[in-house]
Order: structure tokens, then sequence, then C-alpha cells
């Protein structure tokens, strides 16, 4: 733990003044202007390499938290506005009212890789106007040709040779 001797080195500059809401007095010190236009207190945090920072407050408007993203399939994509935190399987949701497939004949695979249905949009990187490629499931794709041939298996028109 570091014990600080004064809070004067963490303090504004007198030199750097703000303008009070209440009375338009003029005040230094811990104090800043935040997002709204209301003052408040500076907040300090110690990072885990030691290092006394400001702590960082974000203006997040209703629907910031919102991301697009762009699905390709073969022929066709779709631009697809999504909450940063959903998972994989949610966005299989989405796309199944989009595009006619179940979400168990999906694939989506993100920087080459495919992804579970479980894992987080912003855990593995994807962000604002990032490309997610949708792929159908071969194996679902065959079962579905086999049972509209009748169920009967697909033939080979070509007789086999065995020599």
């Amino acid at each position: 733990m570091i014990k600080f001797r004064s809070k004067k080195y963490f303090c504004r500059s007198s030199s750097k003044l703000s303008r009070n809401d209440s009375g338009g007095k003029l005040k230094g010190g811990d104090q800043k202007e935040s997002c709204g236009g209301n003052i408040t207190e500076i907040k300090w945090e110690l990072r885990p390499g030691g290092m006394l920072v400001q702590r960082r407050e974000t203006c997040q408007s209703v629907g910031e938290g919102l991301i697009t993203i762009r699905v390709s399939t073969v022929s066709q994509w779709h631009d697809i506005s999504i909450e940063a935190t959903s998972t994989f399987g949610e966005l299989k949701v989405i796309l199944s009212l989009m595009t006619g497939l179940e979400p168990k004949e999906q694939r989506l695979l993100f920087k080459g890789k495919e992804r579970d249905d479980n894992e987080y949009l912003h855990m593995v990187g994807v962000r604002d106007k990032d490309k997610v490629l949708l792929l159908q499931d071969p194996a679902i794709k065959e079962m579905k040709l086999v049972s509209f041939a009748g169920g009967q298996p697909i033939r080979n028109s070509r007789p086999t040779i065995s020599v």
C-alpha cells in the first residue's frame, strides 16, 4: 500500500479554475466539469503497476452499447445492430428471423474461427462495423437434401468399376 504525504500533489493547480454552477464563484482543487456540465469530484485510481491515474468517466447515451455487425452469407449480407455484450447464440436467433435458417443450422465464423453459442461478442473482440461470416452446417444441409429426395439415398449415375 502506498501512503501519500499530502493531497496538494494530486490537486489541480490554481491556474486551472472552473466555474461553480451555484453562485458563479471560481474554485480550484479536485473538481472538474463532467459530461452533463455538472461539477464533480475527480476520482483517482491506482493501476496494478503502481501508477496513480484519474478514473475515466464516460458519457454514455442510450443505445451507445449497440454495435452494428455486417453478417455475410454466400450470396447476401445483413447489417445487424446488437448489444456488444450479447452472445453468438443471441446473434443466431436474430439471424434466424432474417434468413430462415434455424440457429442449430448456422455456423458463425469470426476472424477465421467458428464461434460457440455461449461466447460473448465483446470478449472475442467483435467491434462496431466488424464482419461475421454465416455458413449453413453441411451435415444438416445434406440431411435436408436426403429428405427432399423422398427418403431415398442419392445415387451415383456412374457405375462402380471393380478390378
